[in-house]
């Protein structure tokens, strides 16, 4: 008999479960991971967004190692980083951070790393990091007041969700929309095929 895997999102980011789910993978569960995300001094963005998506796949293993039902799955997690040059921004709780990060990214580039971590059913740590360039047009006080006031800034990495009224600020994109959605598809669902997971089955109408 074919044990039925399962997929562990060691995330409770909506935006996560959207990706996963428009390519047909249905998380099992989804499993948060409440971590310290502040940066070690010097820390490179790329290298923060690595070891965040370690630690949190980490956490989550530790988390179901008592659980009979839940041994064998799969854990999928990643973190995302936004930063200019080496300036790690927040993922902003409070409207003044927000405003800092929007007027920082207003009419220049920035990168947007995100980093994956895949934890196999033997227990075996893959990783990738996914870099994407944006640039955003010159805001005004009115785009800045406006989005501010909408809300979706909140919580979001860099201060803006790309996939909402943000995605009016972008100038050029080079690399994976999905990347600063949140979780690079491409990249995931590489990582998935080559470890084993039946991606494709769900493809199969029936």
């Amino acid at each position: 008999m074919t044990v039925p895997q399962k997929l562990i999102l060691a995330s409770g980011s909506p935006r996560r479960v959207e990706l996963l789910v428009q390519v047909g993978i249905e998380p099992a569960r989804l499993l948060p991971m409440d971590l310290d995300e502040t940066p070690k001094r010097a820390e490179h963005p790329r290298s923060l967004a690595r070891r965040l998506s370690a630690e949190k796949a980490k956490a989550a293993l530790a988390a179901i190692k008592g659980e009979a039902d839940w041994h064998g799955s799969y854990i999928l997690a990643a973190d995302t980083v936004v930063c200019v040059g080496r300036r790690i921004l927040p993922k902003p709780e409070l409207i003044s951070e927000a405003s800092s990060a929007l007027h920082l990214l207003s009419g220049r580039s920035h990168r947007v790393y995100t980093g994956i971590c895949l934890v196999t059913p033997d227990r075996t740590f893959r990783q990738k990091v996914v870099d994407t360039k944006v640039r955003f047009k010159r805001l005004s006080n009115l785009d800045i007041e406006s989005y501010l006031a909408s809300g979706q800034w909140r919580g979001k990495a860099g201060g803006y969700a790309i996939q909402g009224i943000a995605g009016s600020f972008v100038v050029k994109l080079v690399g994976s929309y999905t990347n600063v959605v949140g979780l690079p598809l491409y990249e995931t669902v590489n990582l998935l095929v080559g470890e084993g997971f039946d991606v494709h089955g769900s493809w199969i109408e029936g």
